[in-house]
């Protein structure tokens, strides 16, 4: 056994680069540790990815299966195997020529039980505003009449037993730090003398007077712009990259900071130049990235967005809004965003509300709040603090424009008033869409995704191609992503719903008959038309799977409570959840003409992530068929597909479009760690003949062509190909044989779509003799066969 290198031995020979060629993305947690992903490497080497992109690494709240709770900023987590783990993962992914990633949140923190896991905040309520973590926290120290407000009980406080014990208050299994000098007090004056005050969870929605995460009053927010605080919460994970352990950051939720382009510009100064920064960003309809902030660009829910739409047909997702307004009598997806805009301002983020009338005035508040449900963006940003003239003539319409133009002179000259707003807008932004509108609005459930505008589901080719030509000369270095441990439903679930706008008529209940408008499936509650609908659309999605019935009524239940429509988290109705699983349908499948047009999208949304600009994340297990539903179905563990690698790696033809996908997935990836040159710049190609607009094609200059069939159930309603041509760029071009893929060849001047998507509905194709493209010998370009890092191959077709 080779010795342990010393820290600085051991990362100081990891190459830098400006960017990965691409990541993947592993969830780590007490059942999936350091060690763990070290036995992955090998394997995922072989799949052909330059980098590990790991969830969050630092102590979080004990059997966190996510790591987004974090209660130590100091020390990787222990549970995952700790800083000797990570180190010895990062030799192990060193030697396989991987990098790591980390994903840090810098936007808040647990309140955990045990409360004293976070140190900081253990102090600062035992000694108040003069401990030396109050400033670490965003709390109102007057709002609360001195008090920090604890939402921790299960009642109201005279009906819940707290006693001190020794130098602590004591709440059951919870414990609170005692305000020195105070043990000895008298019950009735002991909690009135602390620095907090322990209160009914209800009371969080409007009397909570610290900053904390959407409205997850675990979490509390923590103020990175002071200098001091992004200093210590930041030491570990930057001396993890100066020490070569991580060459890139996540950055979590950087819409929740104050000031996100002052942080990124700290931390870019303190990471350095080599360290590849994506931020999780949702950007909205047209809305760019700030230009001057010091990043790669954002994690990719804008990619996401493009490749669904664009895969979406645009008459049949408006014949299903039509059905589903008709069947369920909910409005358009204007007015339910509006209605949940409203419904989460002035209720669950009433605190949050009122944090910004006491600032403002109470004469303001209803300004304030139409500015805020009419924001077209999540926030506004110090560089550019104008709020959007769309929100100020909204606004202005219900309020007046002098009430308005107060707020707006607030927004410009109030820093901290600005901040506020901003960081409210982020999280109004997606508490009322992703995780209430969008369990609402239904219509077609494949565009309910985080970054996704539902009422504007298709992307057009030309809109897909303007995005991707943005992204290669603004940002050839963002994130894309299909898949996350946040979306509501994996992209080949997506893909599979995505087929109904071809073939709205699914959607049609058995026999003709309309949905039940009587009682529920038990006959106890009301039905729910709503959810009979979700319901379809999600068993479709899923499909005949392992566990598909208890899976599909898990994310029901949510679903339910997500929509508030009839139930809720903090509101339940037991009758109505009782309800719920006799909604899940049987497990069905799609016909065979639908299915072989999921199997069309399936594949052409993995071709076009992997080709397309940008540095393209898989998520684990997604690099062949993955069919996940909303957390915690999407973190489940996954067994990665080694031996189904091995045997296409060994010639083998692909068993279904799972391994196909597992095919076409590494060899993209393959190629793009084996010869990065070839997927730079972007080119737009147009078919012609008949079924020209069922062809999405885009070249990447220096040699590579990427061919795939869009609304494939409607090109087989309509004839097929027939005559239909694809002219390529100057040049002999090779087919990319990756395993089942297509053959022929070369191919010069156009080429007949109906020949080269004969087998399958993408293609890939490799300048022959590009220079380029023959790269070190590595790939074979012209042979067709696509060597992988570690000198295997996929065969020739």
């Amino acid at each position: 056994m080779s010795q342990p290198l010393s820290r600085k031995q051991s990362e100081s020979d990891v190459p830098k680069s400006v960017a990965p060629a691409s990541t993947y993305r592993l969830q780590l947690g007490p059942g999936f540790t350091f060690a763990q992903a070290g036995e992955a490497v090998p394997y995922l080497a072989s799949l052909g990815v330059s980098h590990l992109h790991l969830s969050p690494v630092l102590e979080a709240v004990p059997g966190s299966t996510h790591g987004y709770d974090v209660t130590d900023h100091a020390r990787v987590r222990a549970e995952l195997g700790g800083e000797t783990g990570l180190r010895e993962l990062s030799r192990t992914a060193r030697a396989h020529g991987l990098g790591l990633v980390l994903d840090i949140v810098p936007n808040h923190m647990a309140v955990p039980t045990p409360l004293r896991l976070n140190r900081p905040l253990w102090d600062v309520l035992r000694h108040g505003p003069d401990s030396p973590y109050a400033r670490w926290f965003d709390i109102d120290w007057e709002a609360g009449g001195g008090q920090v407000l604890l939402p921790v009980l299960a009642g109201p406080a005279d009906s819940c037993e707290l006693k001190a014990d020794g130098d602590v208050l004591r709440y059951g299994e919870q414990e609170f730090p005692l305000r020195e000098g105070t043990a000895a007090l008298e019950p009735s004056e002991l909690l009135a003398a602390q620095w907090y005050r322990p209160a009914w969870w209800r009371e969080a929605r409007t009397s909570l007077n610290y900053r904390r995460f959407f409205t997850i009053s675990d979490l509390i927010g923590v103020r990175v712009e002071d200098p001091e605080v992004f200093t210590a919460t930041h030491a570990k994970v930057l001396e993890l990259v100066r020490d070569g352990i991580a060459q890139g950051l996540r950055i979590d939720h950087v819409d929740g900071l104050a000031d996100p382009g002052r942080y990124l510009r700290r931390l870019r100064a303190a990471a350095g130049e080599d360290c590849w920064v994506v931020v999780e960003k949702i950007l909205g309809h047209e809305e760019r990235l700030p230009s001057g902030w010091p990043v790669a660009g954002t994690t990719g829910y804008d990619a996401l967005r493009r490749v669904d739409g664009v895969f979406t047909d645009p008459d049949g997702a408006a014949e299903l809004a039509r059905s589903y307004a008709r069947r369920t009598g909910l409005p358009d997806w204007e007015a339910t965003a509006e209605a949940a805009a409203r419904e989460v301002l002035t209720g669950d983020l009433a605190a949050e509300l009122a944090a910004l009338e006491r600032r403002a005035g109470s004469e303001l508040k209803p300004a304030i709040t139409e500015l805020l449900v009419a924001y077209p963006v999540y926030r506004p940003y110090p560089e550019a603090p104008e709020p959007a003239p769309q929100a100020v003539e909204r606004a202005s319409a219900v309020c007046g424009p002098a009430a308005v133009a107060a707020v707006r002179e607030l927004l410009l000259s109030d820093a901290a008033f600005a901040a506020r707003f901003a960081q409210t807008s982020a999280a109004l932004r997606a508490k009322s869409l992703e995780d209430r509108a969008f369990y609402r609005h239904a219509p077609l459930l494949s565009a309910t995704e985080v970054g996704g505008e539902p009422g504007r589901p298709a992307v057009a080719v030309a809109e897909f191609h303007a995005y991707c030509a943005a992204l290669e000369e603004d940002w050839p270095g963002s994130g894309t992503v299909l898949s996350t441990h946040d979306t509501k439903r994996s992209a080949d679930v997506r893909a599979r719903i995505s087929v109904l706008s071809q073939a709205p008529e699914l959607m049609d209940p058995p026999g003709g008959e309309e949905l039940p408008d009587g009682t529920g499936p038990d006959g106890a509650a009301p039905a729910d038309p709503q959810l009979a609908w979700v319901a379809r659309q999600s068993a479709l999605g899923l499909g005949p799977v392992p566990q598909a019935a208890p899976r599909l009524a898990d994310a029901l239940l949510k679903a339910a409570r997500e929509a508030a429509l009839h139930t809720s988290w903090t509101d339940p109705d037991e009758a109505y959840e009782a309800a719920v699983t006799g909604y899940v349908p049987p497990a069905a499948d799609l016909p065979p003409g639908p299915a072989q047009a999921a199997r069309a999208n399936l594949l052409g949304m993995a071709l076009l992530h992997l080709a397309m600009p940008g540095v393209p994340e898989v998520y684990q297990g997604a690099e062949t068929e993955y069919r996940a539903l909303v957390d915690p179905d999407n973190r489940r563990p996954v067994e990665f597909p080694r031996r189904a690698l091995a045997r296409l790696d060994a010639g083998g033809a692909p068993a279904g479009p799972a391994e196909e996908k597992l095919a076409l997935t590494a060899a993209l990836l393959r190629l793009r760690r084996s010869r990065p040159g070839l997927f730079t710049g972007y080119a737009p190609l147009a078919a012609r003949g008949a079924a020209a607009g069922h062809c999405l094609a885009f070249a990447r200059p220096a040699g590579l062509v990427a061919v795939a069939t869009r609304l494939s159930h409607r090109l087989a309603g309509a004839g097929g190909w027939r005559d239909t041509v694809l002219p390529l760029p100057p040049g002999r071009w090779t087919p990319l044989a990756w395993a089942g893929g297509a053959a022929g060849g070369p191919y010069e001047g156009e080429v007949r779509l109906a020949a080269l998507l004969d087998v399958l509905p993408v293609a890939v194709l490799v300048r022959a003799g590009d220079p380029d493209a023959d790269g070190d010998g590595d790939s074979g370009g012209n042979a067709g066969r696509l060597r992988r890092a570690d000198g295997g191959g996929l065969p020739d077709a």
